[in-house]
C-alpha cells in the first residue's frame, strides 16, 4: 500500500464534520486500562523482533501498564491467527492483538499462500470476536525491506500497529458502539 501526503488524514478537515452527525467516533492512542496482546512468529524472528520492540515502546508511551501485555511465540505466520483468536476469544479477552512477523518472498508460491492465509486468518478473527486484531505482519519481497520497515525509529510497523491497535480498541469503546 502507497500513500502520500496528498492523500494524508487531515484531522482539522474531518472535524468541520462533526456537526452533521448526530454521533461523531474518533479513536484515542491512549493505553491506560487498556489490555493488548501481542501475537508473535519466531519464523523471521531477527525482524519479529524489531517490530515488537517497537510496539512494546509505543504502548509503554501510551500507558499501557506492562501487567496488561502479554505476548505469545508462534512458529511461523501462518499459525498467527490461532494465536489471536485465543487472546480475543479468552475468559478475560484483551481490548486489542497485535499480529507481528514477516513474511518475505522466495523462489516458490509458498509466499503467497502463507501471507494471504495470515492476512485472511486475522481478518476472520477480528470480525468474529469483535476485537480488534492488527495485522503487523510484514509482506516484503526482500530481507533488506523488511529490515528497512523494522527501522528502530518512527517508520517501525511494528509502532504503526501498536498506535492502530490503541485507536482501534478505544474507538470499539465509544458511544453507541459499547455493548451495555
Amino acid at each position: 500500500m502507497t500513500s502520500s501526503k496528498d492523500t494524508d488524514f487531515d484531522p482539522k478537515k474531518a472535524a468541520h464534520f462533526r456537526d452533521r452527525a448526530g454521533e461523531y467516533l474518533e479513536g484515542s492512542t491512549s493505553g491506560r486500562g487498556l489490555r493488548v496482546a501481542l501475537a508473535c512468529s519466531r519464523f523471521n524472528g531477527a525482524v519479529t523482533l524489531r517490530l515488537l520492540r517497537a510496539a512494546l515502546d509505543t504502548l509503554e508511551e501510551a500507558g499501557v501498564d506492562r501487567r496488561d501485555i502479554s505476548i505469545g511465540w508462534v512458529p511461523g505466520a501462518f499459525e498467527l491467527p490461532l494465536l489471536a483468536l485465543a487472546y480475543a476469544d479468552a475468559t478475560r479477552p484483551y481490548d486489542a492483538v497485535i499480529a507481528l512477523g514477516a513474511v518475505i518472498r522466495g523462489d516458490t508460491g509458498h509466499y503467497e499462500v502463507v501471507a494471504g492465509e495470515c492476512a485472511r486468518g486475522i481478518q476472520d478473527v477480528q470480525l468474529s470476536t469483535r476485537v480488534p486484531v492488527i495485522f503487523g505482519v510484514l509482506t516484503t519481497n526482500t530481507v533488506e525491506q523488511a529490515m528497512e520497515r523494522s527501522e528502530l525509529d518512527e517508520s517501525n510497523k511494528g509502532r504503526e500497529a501498536a498506535r492502530s491497535a490503541l485507536e482501534m480498541a478505544s474507538v470499539l469503546h465509544q458511544g453507541s458502539l459499547v455493548t451495555p
